[in-house]
């Protein structure tokens, strides 16, 4: 039995308004655009959670909306900036077969380079750049059981290869 994660980091958020806290700021037109593109390219290649653990700041709960996925979602406040070690015990108690996360770096990407046991060869995999999105598969069957360093990699995009995007 496997169990999927798709990590991704939220889309590109806007700075237009320079007094807004940043648990509070939204997508600009780009990171939408970005978020739509990548739903898109999840579908497109089947990698559909079943479950969605994703930060509660407004720009993660905005990429995932444009994601357009059905899927049981949960808005955490403990995965707004977590670290790694954070996103790894929320992961632990996830239920889905197949679960999208989705949060802020660092913390990402240090989570995403820890999980896997062979990084994928993109120049952009250790920046983890806004809406970037990692496929792992883990040989396991629950996510209780997941061990850092035993995760394979399936997939990673980042925004700018995607039409749309």
């Amino acid at each position: 039995m496997t169990r999927r994660l798709i990590l991704m980091r939220h889309a590109k958020s806007s700075w237009s308004d320079p007094l807004a806290e940043d648990h509070q700021r939204p997508l600009n037109d780009r990171g939408r655009r970005s978020a739509r593109a990548v739903g898109d390219w999840l579908r497109d290649k089947g990698y559909l959670p079943d479950q969605i653990l994703s930060s509660s700041s407004v720009r993660t709960r905005e990429t995932c909306a444009g994601l357009d996925l059905e899927a049981d979602k949960r808005f955490l406040d403990g995965l707004y900036h977590a670290s790694a070690r954070t996103m790894l015990e929320v992961l632990k108690q996830g239920t889905g077969r197949c679960v999208l996360m989705l949060g802020h770096n660092p913390g990402i990407a240090w989570f995403a380079s820890e999980l896997v046991e062979h990084p994928p060869q993109h120049p952009r995999f250790s920046d983890y750049p806004t809406c970037a999105t990692l496929v792992v598969d883990f040989p396991i069957d629950t996510w209780h059981a997941l061990h850092p360093g035993s995760g394979r990699v399936i997939d990673f995009v980042i925004p700018r290869e995607l039409p749309g995007a």
